[in-house]
């Protein structure tokens, strides 16, 4: 038996194809914990990895503008040791351009959507408290959605999902089917730490929303959903396979 496996990687030089625009929180304080929260280091890069081998030029925004700063427990250098497995969030924490993009992040009311060919949100714990009720983001991601243009979201970030609205008024995931951050990983973070660590959990309001359904896989396993040009992640192992959904419907 033969087995071919033939795929694009773009080489150094090549013009790009288009330009994405990724969306993150910026750093905020849990007022569930009191931890200092952000973004989750492998939701950026590992999609990051994947829009750039495919040929696209990343964009990097946040709520606030200003510089970003990662969730602890995300940082591959982090003391708990928790994320150290991350090779691909340390490969680009060597990187003196990854490091300038965190620096000095745009507003995102600054920008286009006219200008970039999809739309990604960064999860982490901040947006639990950044992109919940952010109508700004919900507009742009609506924006987005309704151009036809790729609109994804993994993880928490997800939880902008619970509210946007279409400009007929209708709630963006009537009649979608998608995922993000399940009650059972809820659960395990929860166990790990000794306490409850988000406000409420995206899951469960998810389920109270009729004419939509929330899917999830197995814990902390890579899933993504595509339901037309709206797609989406479970959680921080799901970012490059929601990414290559969205390079995907960039390439038809």
């Amino acid at each position: 038996m033969i087995t071919e496996v033939n795929s694009y990687v773009h080489f150094h030089g090549a013009p790009a194809k288009g330009k994405i625009l990724m969306v993150a929180s910026s750093p905020s304080v849990s007022k569930q914990t009191g931890w200092p929260i952000g973004f989750w280091a492998a939701e950026l890069t590992h999609p990051l990895r994947v829009f750039q081998e495919a040929g696209y030029d990343v964009e990097l925004v946040s709520t606030e503008g200003g510089k970003l700063e990662m969730d602890g427990y995300s940082n591959p250098t982090d003391a708990s040791g928790y994320s150290a497995h991350d090779i691909i969030s340390l490969g680009y924490m060597q990187q003196k351009s990854f490091n300038d993009m965190l620096a000095n992040t745009k507003k995102l009311t600054e920008v286009d959507a006219k200008n970039y060919n999809a739309i990604f949100l960064v999860g982490g714990q901040g947006p639990m408290y950044t992109f919940k009720g952010n109508k700004d983001l919900e507009k742009l991601f609506v924006e987005f959605y309704e151009a036809g243009k790729p609109s994804s979201a993994v993880c928490h970030s997800t939880t902008l999902l619970l509210d946007a609205k279409k400009s007929n008024g209708e709630l963006l995931v009537k009649g979608k089917t998608w995922t993000g951050f399940a009650d059972a990983e809820e659960e395990f973070a929860d166990k790990a730490v000794g306490m409850k660590i988000q406000p409420y959990r995206i899951e469960d309001e998810a389920k109270k929303i009729a004419g939509t359904t929330f899917k999830v896989a197995a814990p902390f396993s890579s899933y993504a959903i595509q339901d037309g040009n709206l797609i989406t992640g479970q959680q921080q192992n799901s970012g490059a396979a929601a990414a290559e959904l969205v390079v995907k419907a960039l390439n038809k």
